[in-house]
């Protein structure tokens, strides 16, 4: 071999050597954790007092332990509070045991014809551990702004007819 072709054998070698050093010195190098960027906490929710189907008048304060899962609605909505409840309902019974950590909450937006009574019977034909919630006009108007609920009742023009629909929001919070 020659005196040349072997400085050019070393010279690649010694390169490779040092880019595999190179190599292993950054991959060994730990690199540094990326900041996590928060906005802030959710501004849904807050204290409320309503009327319970089964225990009267209750708080926020009266599920604390509990995970709530929270839906608004009303009783003669025609699609998405059963479809909402019935998803709930099934969540429930496949949860088994662990669904006691839960209080699923029916929350009313149309207490006017929403009655403690006409709520029970209503969830009657869901889970039994669903909770409806009503109370006088004021007091859903508060829960519904502090949960950020949209709501806005479509009356019909007929004076004094109960045959009308309440657009809302139809999310489980």
């Amino acid at each position: 071999m020659r005196p040349s072709f072997k400085v050019l054998i070393a010279i690649v070698l010694t390169l490779a050597a040092a880019g595999a050093l190179g190599a292993a010195w950054v991959s060994l190098v730990e690199a540094p954790a990326p900041k996590v960027a928060t906005s802030g906490t959710a501004a849904i929710g807050g204290p409320f007092t309503l009327v319970s189907t089964n225990d009267g008048n209750v708080t926020d304060q009266t599920y604390r332990g509990k995970w709530l899962l929270i839906f608004f609605g009303y009783t003669f909505c025609p699609d998405a509070c059963p479809t909402a409840l019935n998803n709930i309902s099934v969540a429930l019974e496949k949860l088994g045991a662990d669904a006691g950590k839960l209080q699923p909450l029916f929350v009313t937006v149309d207490p006017q014809r929403d009655t403690r009574e006409v709520l029970a019977e209503y969830l009657k034909s869901f889970d039994s551990r669903i909770i409806g919630l009503t109370g006088p006009q004021d007091q859903i108007d508060r829960v519904v702004k502090e949960y950020r609920v949209y709501v806005a009742s479509q009356k019909s023009e007929t004076q004094g007819d109960d045959n009308y629909l309440v657009s809302h929001s139809a999310y489980i919070i």
